[in-house]
């Protein structure tokens, strides 16, 4: 098949990682007979130093007619200010808007050889395979935002409509799945999450009556995520709460750095990109963790291309790296040696049939 990415490197790591992905795609396309054609765009900081602001025109236009968008990291201490009135995420929240990508699918997969690697004893990783889907063009990081010299506010706004779609989106993973959703909300606060439990509710009986479901209050979420982390299949919850979670459960996996994520829509069309930020302090030497763009990678082939066999092959070669002991920095004991972003990438190539 014939295919257009559209690949957004950005800022810090991002170029490094998006590289690693390329390579692994272009050794995809040779075996498996598919032509990817790429096209590179500005986003983040780099766009602000280049147009002024973080999210130019071309940009949004090249990835509105893309297949899928891959996507690095953006940010750094350049552009660092949380005053200043453009700033890298401006892109990143426009781009997401923009693409009408409103589900955020991240995936915790635990290597049994990582375990060290996890803050959390052993035993209870054992068995930890969910996803975490998370509503990501509402709430509060879309809401009217005010401030003044003494006060200011950030309103979360959440319709029937965008909770209907994104509770659907998660029950039809789960039924794929184990058949296990937890709703995770504040409803002993928040009237949003009042609404969000209502609608959840009704919908879920109405329509996927045969789905197990567990809700929980964000901050018991926090906590059982750590304490019986195997005992969930599917979460489903609203923006930031599923930003701050899934920054959680990466450490189930031992590392931001091999965590992936889509983001879908309506459409075949996505947005790929590792759950890691631009780690300034590591770019340029060779010490990013390639795994998990290299997996976001995987996601695309399988969500926005279609192509289940070569997105199982890319995930099962990053699973035989690890076996054959590649390790990052990131990843590594203090008794292991590590290797670099491109020799990650040289073990997962070899490893991918």
């Amino acid at each position: 098949m014939e295919a257009l990415i559209t690949l957004l490197p950005g800022d810090g790591i991002g170029p490094e990682v998006i590289a690693s992905a390329r390579r692994v795609l272009d050794v995809v396309a040779a075996r498996y007979d598919h032509e990817f054609t790429y096209h590179e765009e500005l986003i983040g900081g780099a766009a602000i130093d280049a147009t002024g602001g973080p999210l130019p025109e071309p940009t949004v236009a090249r990835c509105r007619t893309a297949d899928a968008v891959m996507l690095g990291a953006v940010g750094g201490p350049k552009w660092s200010d949380p005053n200043a009135p453009v700033r890298p995420e401006q892109g990143l929240l426009g781009l997401r808007s923009a693409l009408g990508v409103y589900a955020n699918i991240r995936p915790v997969r635990i290597y049994d050889q990582l375990a060290g690697a996890s803050p959390l004893k052993p035993e209870k990783l054992q068995g930890v395979d969910l996803l975490v889907i998370r509503e990501l063009t509402g709430g509060i990081y879309f809401g009217e935002k005010t401030r003044t010299a003494n006060a200011a506010s950030d309103l979360c706004t959440y319709t029937v409509g965008e909770i209907e779609r994104i509770v659907r989106v998660a029950a039809g993973l789960a039924r794929e799945r184990r058949g296990k959703l937890c709703s995770v909300d504040k409803a002993n606060v928040l009237e949003t999450s009042r609404l969000w439990r209502d609608v959840t509710d009704r919908l879920m009986a109405a329509e996927f009556p045969d789905i197990e479901v567990e809700t929980l209050l964000v901050d018991a979420a926090a906590m059982h995520l750590l304490s019986r982390p195997a005992d969930f299949d599917v979460i489903v919850t609203e923006n930031m709460f599923g930003d701050i979670l899934t920054d959680e459960a990466s450490m189930l996996a031992g590392s931001l750095g091999m965590l992936p994520s889509a983001s879908l829509g309506d459409g075949r069309a996505g947005l790929y990109e590792p759950i890691h930020g631009s780690a300034p302090d590591i770019a340029g030497r060779g010490l990013a963790n390639p795994c998990a763009t290299i997996a976001s990678a995987a996601m695309m082939l399988r969500h926005s291309l279609g192509l289940e066999r070569e997105a199982t092959a890319v995930e099962d070669a990053i699973a035989g790296a690890i076996e054959a002991g590649a390790r990052t920095p990131d990843i590594a004991a203090a008794s292991e040696p590590s290797v670099s972003t491109d020799a990650m990438t040289d073990a997962i190539i070899r490893c991918l049939n």
